[in-house]
């Protein structure tokens, strides 16, 4: 539980924003991804992507040789990230 800006208890898992520029809307999708010059084969990044933007996001990763796999935010671990 985090407290929010009005001193209200909240779940951080409420706030899963889409990570396209822009958007504010909730994201569904964790799509994780590494830069292999600069990660460990065995790290994941996390962005999230509303139903809008995913397809974008992903090409944007995979043009780069960054997409790893892509699940629903729900599947995403803590150590994702």
């Amino acid at each position: 539980m985090t407290d929010s800006p009005d001193g209200r208890a909240e779940d951080a898992i409420d706030e899963v924003v889409c990570s396209a520029k822009g958007c504010r809307s909730s994201a569904t999708w964790g799509l994780r991804w590494n830069n292999p010059r600069l990660h460990t084969a065995e790290r994941r990044k996390v962005w999230l992507a509303c139903d809008e933007h995913r397809g974008h996001l992903e090409h944007f990763l995979g043009a780069r040789g960054f997409h790893r796999d892509t699940v629903p935010v729900g599947d995403l671990a803590a150590s994702d990230g």
